[in-house]
C-alpha cells in the first residue's frame, strides 16, 4: 500500500522542524525524511550559536521568554532596545539594499511572536551573555543587537524541536532521502519518491516541504556558484547538504532567487576537519577578532577587524581570508585582550592555538617573517587615538593609519556599486517607462525598466519589464535587473571554456 500523509518535510534542521510543529498544530499527518543517518540529525542548525535575532522594545519583553527569567544576573544586565526599524534598517545596511521589502518586513515585525510561538512549542531560550555582553563595572552590556539565544546552542535547539516533534507525533525516517518529487497532469507536486532503508519508495502528500538546506557540501557546486577559491573551503557544518533539494525544486518549475553567488562564510579554525565535528561544533568558529588584528601570510592587515560589531561583519570575513595567499590568516591578542575572548571558541580542546612571548618569537612559530609582523603591530599601535576603551559600544575608539591633520564630520552619503549594470541603470536618466537606453535605439514596445546598452544595433523589445540586455559585436546579454550581480557566473563560465576574449 502507497504511503499518504499530509506534510511530507525534507530535512531535520529548525526550518523543517518549525514547518512541522506548525502542521501538526493544524492537525496534519507529518512525515520528516532525513538523508544523513540518526547521528547526524538537525543539519547545520546542529552547529550553530541557536541566536535568534529579534525586534524588541524592552528587557521585560525578552525575560517572559527566557526557560529562567529568575537568573540573578538579570538584575544587573542591561540589554539595548532594538526596534522593528533598527531591525529593517540593519537588513537593507548589511545587504547593501538588496533585501526583498516585503519579506524582510513579514521577518521583522513577526519575529517576537515568532519567539512566543517557538517557546510554546517546546524550545527554551536565554540570553547568551558569554556570546553577546561583556561584564563593564559590575554589570553586563550587551552589543550587537543578539541578545536572545537557545539553551544549549544548537545542539539544545534540535535536542528540544525532536522531542516536541515526536510528542506531538510527527514521524521522522532517517538515511531517507529524497530524490524526485511526484508531480499530478497538471504539474502541482503531489508528492516524493525516495531511497531509504525500505528500498525506493513513493510517498504521497497534500504538502512537500523542502527545508533540506542549501549546496555548499559539494565542492562541484561550490566552485561553480561561488568561483575559484572555494574548493578549498571548510564546511563548519554537516556533510550532507549537497543541493539536491534545490535542484529538485528547480526542476519542478521554482524560480531561482537570492544571491546565489554569495554565502555566509566566517572565520574558521585552519586546524578543522573538512566538515562539522559534531562534538566541538561551532566552537571551531573565531568571532573575537574586534578586539585584535587579522594578518595574513605577509604579516600584514587585509580588512578593518572593527568595522562594526562582529554580528554584522563575521559572515563576510571568512571569504575575505579565502582570498589572502595560501587562504589562511591568523588572529592576533595581546595579554590586555586575551580576558575578552570567548574561551570555548579560544581555549577548548582541539582549536588552534599559538603562543609566544615576543612578536618576533610568534611570527617565527606562524611561519610569519618577523620584521613584516613587527612592522604591521609597531604601525597599528601608533595608529591607534586615544580615548577609553569600552567593547560593548562604539566608543570611538580607532586607528588613523597615513594620515595626519584629519577632521572627522558626521555626514550622511548615497552610495551604490558602479560595477553592477542594476546599479548603471538607476544612476542614468530614465526615458519612457523607466527604459534606459545606451549606444544604441530602443524600440520599446509594453517595455518598462529595461536597460538596454548596444553597439549601434537597434534592439527591440515587447512586453517584457526588469531586464537587462547587452549586445556587443562578440555577446548577446540578456538577464533580468534582480540577476545582474550574477553576470560573474557566465563571465567564469566563458573563461573555463577558454574563450576570455568574449569577457
Amino acid at each position: 500500500m502507497q504511503a499518504s500523509y499530509d506534510v511530507v518535510i525534507a530535512g531535520t534542521g529548525n526550518a523543517a522542524f518549525c514547518a512541522a510543529h506548525a502542521a501538526r498544530e493544524r492537525g496534519a499527518r507529518v512525515l520528516m525524511l532525513e538523508k544523513a543517518p540518526e547521528a547526524w540529525i538537525g543539519g547545520n542548525s546542529y552547529f550553530t550559536a541557536g541566536a535568534y535575532r529579534v525586534a524588541f522594545d524592552s528587557l521585560d519583553e525578552l525575560v517572559a521568554l527566557l526557560a529562567d527569567p529568575s537568573d540573578e544576573r538579570l538584575a544587573r544586565t542591561d540589554v539595548p532596545p532594538y526596534p522593528a526599524a533598527d531591525f529593517l534598517a540593519d537588513l537593507e545596511r548589511v545587504t547593501e539594499g538588496r533585501t526583498d521589502p516585503v519579506l524582510a518586513g513579514v521577518l521583522v515585525h513577526d519575529s517576537l511572536d515568532t519567539m512566543r510561538w517557538l517557546r510554546d512549542h517546546g524550545i527554551r531560550f536565554q540570553l547568551q551573555y558569554d556570546r553577546q555582553s561583556f561584564e563593564i563595572d559590575g554589570r553586563f552590556q550587551f552589543w550587537g543587537n543578539l541578545p536572545l539565544g537557545t539553551v544549549g546552542g544548537g545542539v539544545g535547539l534540535i535536542a528540544q524541536h525532536r522531542a516536541a516533534a515526536e510528542a506531538q507525533g510527527v514521524e521522522i525516517r532517517f538515511e531517507t532521502p529524497v530524490v524526485w518529487l511526484l508531480r499530478d497532469a497538471t504539474g502541482a507536486v503531489v508528492g516524493v519518491v525516495v531511497d531509504g532503508p525500505r528500498g525506493r519508495e513513493e510517498i504521497r502528500a497534500g504538502a512537500v516541504v523542502l527545508a533540506c538546506g542549501g549546496f555548499e557540501a559539494d565542492v562541484r557546486l561550490r566552485t561553480m556558484y561561488l568561483g575559484s577559491g572555494w574548493d578549498v573551503a571548510r564546511v563548519r557544518g554537516t556533510p550532507y547538504n549537497t543541493g539536491e533539494g534545490l535542484h529538485l525544486a528547480l526542476e519542478a518549475g521554482a524560480e531561482p532567487y537570492g544571491h546565489w553567488s554569495g554565502c555566509h562564510s566566517i572565520q574558521w579554525d585552519a586546524g578543522a576537519p573538512p566538515f562539522g565535528d559534531r562534538t566541538i561544533t561551532n566552537h571551531f568558529s573565531k568571532q573575537s577578532y574586534p578586539i585584535g588584528i587579522i594578518v595574513n601570510a605577509h604579516g600584514q592587515r587585509f580588512l578593518d577587524e572593527g568595522a562594526d560589531f562582529r554580528n554584522y561583519t563575521y559572515a563576510r570575513y571568512g571569504a575575505e581570508i579565502l582570498k589572502q595567499p595560501g587562504a589562511i590568516a591568523w588572529q592576533l591578542f595581546d595579554a590586555k585582550t586575551t580576558p575578552l575572548l570567548r574561551q570555548d571558541e579560544y581555549t577548548a580542546p582541539g582549536v588552534s592555538r599559538i603562543e609566544a612571548d615576543t612578536i618576533h618569537a610568534l611570527a617565527v612559530a606562524l611561519g610569519i617573517d618577523p620584521a613584516a609582523l613587527e612592522k604591521t603591530v609597531a604601525d597599528f599601535n601608533a595608529a591607534v587615538q586615544p580615548g577609553p576603551f569600552n567593547p560593548a559600544i562604539k566608543d570611538g575608539k580607532r586607528i588613523m593609519e597615513h594620515a595626519t591633520n584629519v577632521a572627522v564630520v558626521p555626514a550622511s552619503f548615497g552610495w551604490t556599486d558602479l560595477g553592477d549594470w542594476h546599479s548603471l541603470a538607476d544612476l542614468l536618466a530614465p526615458q519612457q517607462d523607466a527604459n534606459v537606453a545606451i549606444g544604441t535605439e530602443h524600440l520599446a514596445e509594453d517595455t518598462q525598466r529595461t536597460l538596454v546598452f548596444g553597439n549601434g544595433r537597434a534592439v527591440a523589445t515587447l512586453g517584457v519589464e526588469d531586464l537587462i540586455i547587452v549586445d556587443t559585436d562578440d555577446v548577446l546579454l540578456v538577464c533580468h535587473r534582480s540577476r545582474a550581480q550574477d553576470v560573474r557566473r557566465i563571465v567564469q563560465r566563458l573563461r573555463d571554456r577558454g574563450q576570455d576574449h568574449l569577457c
